[in-house]
């Protein structure tokens, strides 16, 4: 159990911060890379797209549709954008609770004994001392790393700018 707490008391706090840090900004440049990639996908993959109609309504109230031929457009001209990620917030959070108890145990035995006889007489008397320490020791730790990601709108120049050239000729009054 003490090996809990010796785990944590042994990564100093600058080195966890560090740690983090570190690790946040890898995992940032990994979704950057991600989301340009996605990018680079919607810039390269297009489709066919009719980009006007017109409807006639004839005098005799018919009504037809012509439209202007079909051209090939991307994901990112049509409006899709890659998702853009980044880390709004990180935490560390260490708990650490150490209880110790001791506690001695002494017992002290005494017995003796005696004999007298005629003139001279003899005693014997054994102590047993025992100690007994006893050593208690609890530690209970946990470490909690938070981490909050929020998506964020895509850098502004990454959608193209929609320029439209009429060249249709201007009804004269």
């Amino acid at each position: 159990m003490a090996s809990v707490g010796r785990e944590l008391l042994d990564v100093p706090l600058p080195e966890m911060v560090m740690k983090l840090g570190l690790g946040i900004a890898e995992a940032q440049r990994a979704l950057d890379e991600n989301s340009v990639a996605t990018a680079k996908i919607l810039a390269d993959t297009t489709i066919p797209l009719v980009l006007a109609m017109t409807q006639t309504i004839a005098a005799d109230g018919t009504v037809s549709y012509t439209q202007s031929d079909p051209i090939d457009v991307s994901l990112m001209q049509i409006g899709l954008l890659p998702t853009f990620y980044q880390f709004s917030e990180a935490t560390i959070e260490v708990t650490m609770d150490i209880k110790t108890t001791m506690s001695t145990e002494t017992n002290i035995k005494v017995s003796s004994s005696a004999k007298v006889g005629f003139g001279c007489w003899s005693a014997s008397v054994n102590v047993d001392v025992s100690h007994n320490r006893k050593f208690g020791k609890e530690v209970h730790g946990t470490s909690k790393l938070i981490t909050k990601m929020v998506p964020v709108p895509p850098p502004a120049r990454i959608a193209p700018e929609l320029i439209i050239v009429d060249n249709r000729p201007k009804p004269t009054a």
